[in-house]
């Protein structure tokens, strides 16, 4: 209180023990009542949340996933929506003929596929961010010459323009977002891809159904139209990103490489974890010719992979997705939903479903093993697809129970894809490449998925009109033999960092499981890098039961504790009673703990 007994507007000192406690000034006047009203409200709200610069990155460049899953879900509604049959049907029968409608549909994916070929190469000489730029514009004009098409050749023409264009930037996306993660979230990067792709479709549905009730060209030409509108978009964006650290220091561009590493946002520890992986690959291999670069795929230590990368992206496809997702409309019309507007409604639904789907894996993409998702998987849309062959081979189809059982297969078919193969084969084909290989294996991986795709696209609506039952039992055999393959050839490759995935390829999970040994005391352990007393079997045996074989010249490659690897050879040169189980296997994380004890394998 003042002398004259009005009361002061500023706090007053604060003197002794109470000037440690918090105090807000007093509320008397208006500003007063604004501090006090901020100050409450900074401590009642929470913190923002950081999302690191990688993440916005990603995101961004996934457009080109929304581009590729427009187009599919837009494509198969165009063709049968009644403006676009009077613009291109034949003057004979008023119809589009299934043939033409398969490659109306396909033809994008014909040049997307050869141009894909190409993504590789282009990408390791311009780099990532250029090649989405530069298909992004190829896209645009392709699909622009679509969209004012007026002849069924200006319209082929225009979708296998844009087609070169698709295939140029939707594989620099994917490797893109995979380089510019940290191991701990290179899953939920990768993913983002196949989540823009789910939201693509949903939308070009739902786009097609509110254009099909306007009374012109306009309905079929929006849509194909606001594909351009966003490709020129990504287009545009793609000079103010930073360029893939990984690929700076590929051409060897180090100091430009950190700054990126600093613009995403990763922290310091992952970078100089990914900077001495590269010294790493950098000391295996120098750049070469673009034909030494794509032989490099089928050297001996990566021709496995690159064959498994290539069969997993090309069965994705051959599951028959491609065949739901283009043709929706007609299968849920064959499947006896009356009306139109019910099966376009019931296709968006179908695409909500995959979003949806998609959306709730995100939190689990760095958590699930891939391995269980692509035999989960497999599992799954195998079983859907051969019960809805069998219902349609034994006439059940015909009957209300069989009508709604298939419209449920086929939902709970896209749900069983959304959660696994769509997430995982994409980040399979990446991952499991070393970085010489990477651009060039999943270029190479993504043209067999553009290839399948073409085929199941183009042969569908034919293989519908001669044989309502035949294209699921195709679909679920597939499916079946993909899950078989994986189950036998492919590791467990989740949280492991991209130059580190080699150690899963030592021994392929069948030869882990079937060819068990039972030997007597090996003898004596020799390290390569200590002395050949350093350890015995029988001090090991101490430890644990299990000693991992690898190959014919007895090499064991563990993790220690620094998470680097030892190569162990061992020979046999005495016996004893003690026996011990040698397993083929590298998936052994109790290995890390065995070697901690034995004196000179720390």
């Amino acid at each position: 209180m003042s002398s004259t007994g009005i009361p002061s507007q500023l706090p007053q000192p604060l003197v002794g023990n109470a000037a440690q406690e918090p105090c807000f000034p007093t509320p008397t006047g208006s500003s007063g009542i604004r501090r006090l009203l901020s100050s409450v409200v900074s401590k009642a709200l929470p913190r923002p949340i950081h999302i690191p610069n990688y993440v916005w990155c990603a995101l961004f460049t996934a457009i080109g996933g929304f581009i590729f899953g427009f187009d599919t879900g837009s494509i198969g509604p165009i063709t049968i929506m009644p403006k676009f049959q009077a613009q291109f049907a034949d003057k004979n029968t008023g119809v589009i003929s299934p043939t033409v409608q398969g490659l109306i549909v396909s033809s994008i994916l014909l040049t997307a596929s050869l141009a894909s070929l190409a993504s590789g190469p282009l990408s390791d000489r311009i780099s990532r961010t250029r090649t989405i730029a530069v298909g992004a514009i190829v896209f645009a004009v392709g699909s622009a010459i679509a969209c004012s098409a007026n002849t069924l050749a200006q319209l082929f023409v225009g979708r296998a323009l844009a087609g070169a264009g698709e295939g140029l930037f939707i594989s620099a996306v994917t490797v893109y977002a995979i380089e510019i993660a940290p191991a701990s979230s290179r899953g939920r990067l990768g993913s983002v891809v196949q989540l823009l792709i789910t939201i693509g479709i949903a939308s070009g549905y739902f786009v097609c159904y509110g254009t099909s009730r306007i009374d012109s060209s306009l309905s079929w030409r929006f849509p194909l139209g606001m594909q351009s509108i966003v490709s020129v978009i990504l287009a545009a964006g793609c000079p103010f990103l930073p360029h893939s650290p990984r690929w700076l220091r590929h051409v060897g561009r180090r100091a430009e490489a950190n700054v990126a590493w600093e613009r995403l946002g990763v922290s310091a520890a992952d970078a100089e974890k990914t900077e001495e992986s590269a010294n790493r690959e950098r000391e295996r291999v120098q750049r070469g010719s673009v034909w030494e670069e794509a032989r490099a795929m089928w050297e001996k230590d990566v021709r496995k992979r690159t064959a498994l990368g290539v069969f997993v992206m090309g069965m994705s496809n051959a599951s028959g997705i491609d065949g739901v997702l283009y043709y929706a409309p007609v299968l849920f019309a064959q499947a006896g939903l009356p009306g139109t507007t019910a099966s376009f409604i019931a296709s968006g639904v179908s695409g909500l479903v995959n979003v949806a789907c998609t959306v709730v894996v995100q939190f689990f993409a760095d958590s699930w093993s891939r391995r269980s998702s692509m035999i989960g998987g497999g599992l799954v849309t195998a079983t859907c697809m051969l019960t809805i062959g069998s219902l349609y081979a034994t006439d059940a189809s015909n009957t209300d129970a069989g009508r709604w059982s298939i419209i449920v297969l086929i939902y709970i078919f896209v749900i069983g894809f959304s959660c696994t193969w769509a997430i995982v084969t994409r980040i399979i084909c990446s991952e499991i490449q070393p970085m010489r290989t990477r651009a060039a294996a999943t270029s190479l991986g993504q043209c067999a998925n553009w290839i399948i795709n073409w085929v199941i696209a183009f042969t569908t609506p034919l293989f519908l009109a001669h044989s309502s039952s035949g294209p699921y039992f195709l679909f679920g055999t597939c499916c079946l033999i993909t899950a078989l393959v994986c189950l036998a050839y492919l590791p467990e490759t989740r949280g492991a960092t991209l130059e580190d995935v080699d150690k899963a390829f030592i021994v392929s999970p069948w030869k882990s499981l079937m060819r068990k040994r039972r030997l007597s005391d090996p003898g004596t352990l020799v390290p390569a890098d200590v002395t050949p007393a350093a350890a015995t079997a029988s001090e090991l045996a101490a430890s644990t039961q299990e000693i991992p074989i690898m190959n014919d010249a007895y090499e064991m490659h563990v993790l220690n504790e620094g998470n680097d690897e030892d190569i162990i050879q061992y020979e046999i040169d005495e016996l004893n009673e003690r026996e011990m189980e040698l397993w083929d296997t590298v998936q052994m994380p109790e290995l890390t703990a065995v070697f901690t004890d034995v004196e000179g394998l720390k």
